[in-house]
């Protein structure tokens, strides 16, 4: 690239990013109320005269404030700029995009509401007081970006004298992602904490808690070893020192960083570019362990300690290279367990727990979700996968508890959790939307053990969706795929399947029971023109017809196709090879997971423009399947027509099937037909039909089309950031169930769940 094409993507760069400050409206956060104000009534409990009976309850009890106000869940963001990352002493005003960065992040990660403060105050001990008076309105305090030394003053004068959590993200957040990956680090190179010798240049706040925080964890002080710009940090000397610094000192004269590093496990670097030489990193131990956390530029440059040491262990603080070492991997988590559990501090208990849940997570198998955020990048643990990657889901659920259930340990919650596996549900559920909703789906597929064919048994989506149902489930997951294409994707994606053990491959080039199978296809569609030779390739070539076959000779529970190809195309080889003993396909059902709670949609893909008793199939169906939700069913059959004032054929097609429906002794609520402004309004309804059938609000709607259901859908997932479950195959006896080719790892698991269930679980 030549320096004028440099100079042009570089202002390019700097003006997108201006734009996403600026555009579509300034800054990166908004206050967004949480209660209705619509009428006086509102108002009145909002403001005068409601308001004073939670300011009289937290009066008489201060523990209420998390109970009336927002207290429990808000963090202050606070800041002088003095030591703003990769910036220096910019000031408080121009630090105020960082803060705002720091509260999305504690929003985005954690869904912990966040105020950045920026303060024009350097002295540390009245910044101290600032800070101390804050205690009222939020929860926790998170320093940032305030240079050392002044930070340690700031920090223990808060500890001392507040009686909530403040942390110092700068050093404690560092360290702990540090420690999880020196963790992990050592496991990988079998040494223990006690026999490594730790070199580390920078004796500024991070790089203090780094070394405290490996002192913690069973390095012995005495083995390590901490430079700066003046040389070792050695007993006597008087030069740029701070008490933090002294505790490091180590016996003797100078010494500069050449001369201590023979032998050294471990490089700590929290300084500047170009500070470990090659011809250092030489003469450290083998297989040494390099953390190069300089921003933007490391004390050494990846490719140079690679060359130097191939078989190094290296961490850095950039994003283009493996081990990443972002604070976002701690602060909103620790935060969430100690606002959860009401601790009055974040102590060492709380840090070493945080440490240990990082570690663990990076051990266990890669999430899909993570797998899709950095596609390309081998997130298998190992050399250069130390610790997970920040957009792991199960962050949340794994190092939040971790933290909870340390501060209650240590005795520092003041509202213990007492069902921590409760807890743990409902924080994964924070980030899984559809974990809530489907645990009566998984409770009962538990009660049974069920073979789950997967047609498409070579997709990645598959593999850890067959992954996930190992973990999380008793069925067993049977793939249809060519065995060395499955292992390899297997070996890629970090997945612990191992055929014969817990997944089963069927191979349609070369399975044993090939013979069977067709012969089987054949008795069933040879009376249907199926000749025997096209019965022989279909089952060679055809995966969806493969399963159907295994589930018709009872060799699997159910069928899971449709990750590709068109639904209908599935859907014809599961009715001929299934549609037996009274079963067909009633219709396709998807569950929106929105906001606001759940919502069920049909028929979106089976019948075009379905019959009234087509409609009515439908309707009852989906009360039956909506029950395996744990949810009343309470369906509105949509339409053009209001009840009664269109002769539309949509109209009249749900007006047919309503007549059908009422001829039914049924147990559960339906009304129609109506606009689906109606079925989700019910005031809005009593306007039109004060005489109702249905109370409250339709949790399914049901469509006398596919265009207008599958519409419906595709907004509501589009525009609305619905999440699917589905769609659910009805009518079938839970045999098959086709998806759509959108549907990611987790809908995949989602629907092996309903799968799983047997048929007799229906309700």
């Amino acid at each position: 690239m030549s320096d004028q094409n440099q100079d042009d993507h570089q202002a390019a760069q700097r003006q997108a990013a201006l734009d996403y400050h600026r555009l579509p409206r300034p800054g990166k956060l908004e206050i967004r109320a949480t209660k209705p104000l619509a009428n006086g009534r509102d108002l009145a409990r909002a403001y005068s005269p409601g308001v004073a009976e939670a300011c009289l309850a937290i009066r008489d009890d201060a523990r209420t404030a998390a109970d009336y106000t927002a207290r429990g869940n808000l963090v202050a963001v606070v800041t002088n700029g003095t030591a703003v990352l990769g910036l220096g002493n910019i000031g408080a005003l121009a630090s105020k995009p960082v803060m705002e960065g720091k509260a999305v992040l504690f929003k985005k990660f954690a869904g912990i509401d966040c105020f950045d403060i920026e303060l024009n105050e350097n002295d540390p001990e009245r910044l101290a007081d600032i800070v101390c008076a804050l205690e009222p309105t939020f929860g926790a305090i998170n320093l940032e970006d305030i240079k050392a030394p002044d930070c340690f003053i700031v920090e223990k004068l808060c500890r001392e004298r507040m009686n909530i959590p403040v942390f110092h993200d700068d050093q404690h957040g560092t360290a702990i992602v540090v420690g999880a990956a020196a963790l992990n680090a050592l496991r990988l190179t079998g040494r223990k904490w006690e026999d490594v010798k730790v070199v580390s240049t920078g004796g500024g706040a991070a790089g203090i808690a780094c070394l405290n925080m490996l002192v913690t964890l069973g390095v012995k002080r005495e083995n390590v070893f901490l430079c700066d710009l003046h040389g070792l940090v050695h007993e006597g000397r008087e030069v740029d020192m701070t008490p933090q610094k002294a505790a490091f000192a180590q016996p003797g004269g100078p010494r500069d960083l050449a001369q201590v590093i023979d032998g050294a496990d471990m490089f700590l670097g929290l300084s500047g570019p170009g500070v470990l030489k090659p011809e250092m990193v030489a003469r450290m131990a083998a297989r040494p362990i390099i953390f190069a956390l300089a921003n933007p530029n490391p004390e050494i440059a990846y490719d140079l300690a690679k060359a130097e040491a191939p078989d190094a262990i290296i961490a850095t603080g950039r994003s283009d290279h493996p081990n990443q070492v972002n604070n976002v991997l701690c602060f909103p988590f620790i935060f969430r367990g100690a606002l959860d559990v009401g601790a009055t501090e974040i102590n060492e208990e709380m840090k070493v727990g945080c440490v240990e849940g990082i570690a663990a997570l990076a051990r266990a198998t890669t999430s899909a979700e993570a797998a899709a955020a950095y596609q390309g990048e081998q997130l298998t643990f190992g050399p250069d996968y130390l610790i997970p990657k920040p957009f792991d889901p199960r962050l949340m659920g794994v190092v939040a508890s971790a933290v909870a259930q340390a501060a209650m340990d240590s005795g520092v919650a003041a509202r213990p959790i007492e069902d921590m596996a409760a807890y743990r549900a409902r924080l994964d559920a924070s980030v899984f939307r559809s974990s809530m909703i489907m645990r009566p789906v998984f409770a009962a597929a538990a009660q049974a053990e069920r073979r789950i064919v997967f047609a498409e048994g070579e997709d990645e989506r598959v593999l850890r969706a067959a992954q996930a149902m190992m973990e999380e489930t008793t069925d067993t997951p049977v793939l249809i795929g060519r065995p060395e294409v499955i292992a390899t994707r297997i070996a890629r994606a970090g997945l612990t399947l191992e055929p014969g053990r817990n997944l089963e491959i069927v191979n349609p080039e070369s399975d044993p029971r090939y013979r069977d199978y067709w012969e089987t296809y054949h008795s069933l569609m040879a009376r249907r023109g199926m000749a025997p030779d096209l019965a022989r390739a279909v089952m060679r070539t055809n995966t969806t017809a493969i399963g159907a076959v295994m589930v018709q000779r009872g060799e699997a529970d159910s069928l899971i196709c449709g990750t590709f190809g068109q639904f209908l195309w599935h859907l014809r080889y599961i009715t001929e090879i299934l549609g037996q003993g009274g079963l067909h396909p009633v219709g396709a059902m998807s569950l929106m997971i929105l906001e606001d709670g759940p919502l069920f949609i049909a028929d979106t893909h089976v019948h075009a423009c379905p019959t009234p008793d087509q409609v009515a199939e439908t309707v009852i169906a989906a009360a039956r399947h909506v029950r395996r939700f744990g949810v009343d069913p309470k369906i509105a059959l949509c339409s053009g027509s209001q009840f009664g004032n269109l002769d539309s054929a949509s109209g009249e097609t749900m007006r047919a099937a309503l007549a059908v429906l009422d001829a039914m002794d049924l147990d559960f609520q339906y009304e129609g037909e109506m606009h689906v402004d109606a079925a989700l309004d019910p005031e809005l309804r009593a306007r039109f039909l004060p005489c109702s059938r249905m109370e409250g609000v339709a949790n399914v709607l049901v469509f006398a089309s596919t265009d207008a259901a599958g519409a419906t859908r595709n907004i509501l997932k589009m525009r609305a950031n619905g999440l699917e479950v589905g769609p659910i195959l009805m009518g079938m006896g839970n045999k098959a169930h086709i998806v759509t080719p959108s549907i990611t790892a987790r809908g995949l698991l989602n629907i092996s769940a309903l799968a799983g269930t047997p048929v007799a679980h229906y309700g």
